[in-house]
């Protein structure tokens, strides 16, 4: 692979996402497991050649015995440990229970073979005959364990090709899983290389001589060729084929639960209708749920859900109804709970929940450019915060990371009448035409437009779209099935269809290229949702520090500057160019509020610097403008005698964070800095990873779980994230915020080492003290405005205002006139006053 193409750099971003996913196939109310029992066990998998395998596994025995059981799988990069909860409320609620770190995986032996038949999946028989020989487990005849099967992720694909592959398997619950690995991961024959890349990273990050690691030497040579070249091999393909359900879907004949996450970007929602589909084909009844959550945000509860599955196949035997559900999620949080409201449909089936309308599109014939080396690249959804980021990016005004500005190019409706639910995959025709090439890749999304212009890509999802043997200059017609979401769009909003030539999770052409687009058909056909609303709360939700969390990650993304965008020779400074230059800054918004009223300043190389003010003067604005977060309305602002914009290559050389760290608590500190940087593409030896933490001084800190961290060990932390790669400009938006003394102490000593070497940094806060001991200069603002910009010298060493010297002068005559020689002794006054008079002089 070329070094500025490896895949490693884009997906090592996601590398531990897997351990975020929730395998919650199990409620933990409900039930009593203070009589369970539980122990180890091991259980003999197929050997790898002549090599014995021993899968690590742990039984839990319910207080009334026989009882039927349940197999737990877990997730792809997980083991056995992730399970232990899910177990022991299953088996409080009367289940024998196995839950088994697949081969590969935690303490089990064997190699990865990605849900083979020939291992995986015989291994899960193995486990179903290990049942049958139990007394403790309720049989259905000879050799024949009543048992069910449950599984999030990788271990839903185990649940399904178990039942295929073997028939006592009684019942199905497969959660965010897939159908057709080709199609999951070369969609439309487009390499979704990010996803794709942290799978492999996941099992091959033990150290081996042929790079494979756990990964079984076939699957790990098919996969390498298969990156290399951007499309899958014949034997990658091959493989793929046999680890897919969609190859045997019509040998499942145990009633089928499907439950799948409306924010996945690897496995999405059509994944699971293609299920659905092949299964009930056969008579086999299948209920399907389209839950909030999945791979790119943690969320929705199906443990009740999967419980009342079990409960009617394996306990009462019962042939359970076939049925659609799914979680509307409105996008507010509960003031009672603080968790996401969602609102619940359901149907008889998928058929009779959906209906088509065809909307008339507007817009016609575009050209769009793909930049060569697909650089810089739209941004949609990242393995992990896909769905985050696609709020996150979509800004007022039309700009967006996921629609660069002559990289995209769509189809706009009139305002709609009323609320719409948008609810599976709507379609539309479009008429390509490549002007310089005999091929095309294009990525297609539905997009929520408000009144404002505000837009937003649900759950950052696209389509993607690869056309060969096309001929230059030639339009082709091209049936787009645009990616399946759960959207309730606005009254007066409008639906967009947008094209987009890159996309940060796929492969790309390394070509420029230009391209036409048009309608082909001057509608959509928009799919939406009806059914049965049922009054249920949601009953958790990623936690609301996560959610602020993962969007100071994106808001990283979007300044941390294109791949490799630091050495672009066009960006190197001069030495004499300030490191920031501020003219004329104007932020004003929809109501006329000017939250930055005409500012000008400047800031040199090697200054600390202070941005001053009270709340609301607008500190934080000029900062969100300097990387590129929004857009002035007047004036400019360059840094390195660049100007920036959304996305600058200049930014680059910035390290920043803006409104709280950006930090994954279920992760490391060293994890949540190896993710930063990855995400940013560019080469693991630039970050100049120890160098942060030296100067943040983590110490051994940094290998424990974020969640342990005290609030100054975060800020620590989102500081030395800030310094990776040591940018030549650190900017810090209140980095003291809710510390104690001695915690502001250490930051403050964390940011005179960071200025020891020699490089700029700016400091907004309202803690003029700290500033004092800290800054070199200062520049202090006021209800939008700049008051004053200096040394703190200079600011603080007057010796009394202008008022405070007239009263000193007269009082030396009155003196004097007494005959009492007086002389007058100048006091240094603190920032603290001269800030205050500064502000009262302004207010005045």
């Amino acid at each position: 692979m070329r070094g500025g193409r490896r895949l490693w750099l884009i997906v090592a971003a996601v590398v531990v996402v897997v351990l975020a996913v929730v395998i919650a196939v199990i409620a933990t109310s409900g039930g009593d497991d203070r009589a369970v029992s539980e122990r180890s066990m091991t259980i003999a998998g197929v050997p790898e050649g002549t090599t014995p395998v021993s899968l690590d596994a742990s039984l839990f025995l319910p207080a009334t015995l026989p009882a039927p059981a349940v197999i737990l799988a877990h997730g792809f990069g997980g083991s056995k440990d992730d399970l232990t909860s899910e177990a022991r409320t299953l088996a409080g609620r009367g289940y024998v229970v196995v839950a088994y770190s697949a081969r590969g995986f935690g303490a089990s032996g064997g190699l990865v073979h990605l849900d083979s038949p020939d291992y995986e999946i015989a291994d899960a028989r193995r486990i179903i005959d290990r049942l049958a020989t139990m007394p403790e487990v309720e049989r259905d005849g000879p050799n024949d364990p009543r048992v069910g099967i449950a599984g999030g992720s990788y271990g839903g694909g185990v649940a399904l090709l178990a039942a295929a592959y073997d028939r006592r398997v009684d019942a199905i619950a497969a959660d965010i899983t897939w159908n057709d690995l080709s199609q999951a991961l070369f969609p439309n024959g487009v390499f979704k290389r990010a996803w794709a890349g942290q799978l492999f990273s996941q099992a091959a990050n033990t150290a081996t001589e042929n790079g494979c690691g756990k990964f079984a030497p076939d699957v790990c040579a098919a996969y390498q060729a298969s990156a290399t070249a951007g499309a899958p091999t014949a034997a990658l393909q091959t493989l793929m084929r046999a680890s897919s359900p969609a190859s045997v879907l019509g040998r499942i004949t145990a009633p089928t639960l499907l439950t799948q996450g409306q924010q996945d970007s690897l496995f999405p929602i059509d994944q699971a209708v293609r299920n659905a589909t092949g299964i009930a084909a056969n008579g086999t009844p299948v209920r399907m749920q389209w839950r909030t959550g999945g791979h790119d945000q943690p969320g929705g509860d199906i443990s009740s859900a999967v419980q009342s599955w079990f409960a009617t196949v394996l306990q009462d035997k019962r042939t359970p109804q076939s049925g659609f559900s799914a979680d509307v999620a409105d996008g507010a949080l509960s003031a009672d709970t603080g968790r996401s409201k969602a609102r619940p449909l359901s149907a008889a089936s998928l058929d009779a929940a959906q209906k088509t309308r065809q909307m008339p599109l507007l817009g016609g014939t575009q050209l769009v450019n793909a930049p060569a080396g697909g650089t810089p690249t739209a941004i949609t959804a990242v393995p992990g915060i896909g769905s985050l980021l696609a709020t996150a990016t979509s800004v007022t005004g039309g700009v967006s990371l996921s629609a660069l500005p002559g990289q995209a190019g769509g189809f706009v409706s009139a305002p709609l009448a009323s609320d719409t639910l948008v609810g599976g995959s709507s379609t539309v025709r479009l008429r390509v035409t490549p002007l310089t090439t005999s091929d095309a890749t294009l990525f297609v999304s539905l997009v929520d437009v408000d009144t404002d212009g505000k837009r937003t890509q649900p759950s950052g999802l696209v389509t993607p779209v690869r056309l060969t043997g096309l001929t230059p200059g030639q339009p082709t017609s091209v049936t787009v099935n645009l990616p399946t979401v759960v959207r309730t769009v606005a009254a007066g909003h409008r639906v967009a269809v947008q094209v987009s030539t890159t996309d940060l999770g796929f492969a790309l052409p390394t070509d420029a290229r230009t391209y036409s687009i048009a309608l082909d058909s001057p509608t959509l056909s928009l799919t939406t949702l009806t059914g049965e609303a049922r009054s249920a709360p949601f009953p958790w939700a990623w936690p609301i520090a996560g959610i602020v969390v993962l969007l100071a990650l994106i808001a990283g993304i979007s300044f941390a500057g294109w791949r490799r965008g630091r050495t672009e020779s066009a960006d190197v400074p001069a030495d004499d160019v300030s490191p920031i230059v501020v003219e004329g800054l104007v932020k004003e918004y929809g109501d006329s509020y000017r939250a930055v009223d005409g500012v000008s300043f400047s800031v040199e190389k090697g200054q600390v610097v202070g941005l001053l003010g009270p709340n609301g003067a607008g500190k934080t604005t000029v900062l969100r403008m300097m990387v590129g977060l929004i857009s002035p309305t007047a004036g400019s602002i360059r840094l390195f005698g660049r100007h920036v914009g959304p996305g600058s290559a200049v930014l680059a050389r910035v390290g920043a964070f803006i409104e709280g760290p950006g930090l994954l608590p279920h992760l490391s500190g060293r994890e949540n800095l190896d993710l930063y940087w990855a995400a940013t593409g560019r080469p693991r030896a630039d970050a100049d990873v120890e160098t942060a933490l030296e100067i943040a001084g983590l110490g051994a800190s940094v290998d424990r779980k974020v969640r342990k961290y005290s609030q100054g060990m975060r800020q620590r932390l989102a500081i030395a994230q800030a310094m990776l790669g040591l940018p030549e400009l650190l900017i810090l938006d209140e980095p003291t915020n809710g510390l104690d003394p001695p915690q502001i102490a250490e930051m403050r000593e964390v940011m005179r080492r960071y200025a020891a070497t020699g490089r700029t940094v700016v400091v907004s806060s309202h803690l003029l003290s700290e500033v004092e001991q800290t800054c070199s200069h200062v520049v202090v603002m006021h209800k939008g405005r700049l008051i004053t910009a200096g040394s703190v010298e200079e600011l603080a060493g007057a010796a009394t205002s202008t008022l405070a010297v007239a009263d000193v002068a007269a009082a030396q005559r009155v003196l004097a006139d007494a005959g009492i020689d007086a002389d007058v002794v100048e006091s240094r006054r603190h920032l603290e006053e001269a800030f205050l008079d500064l502000i009262g002089e302004e207010s005045s």
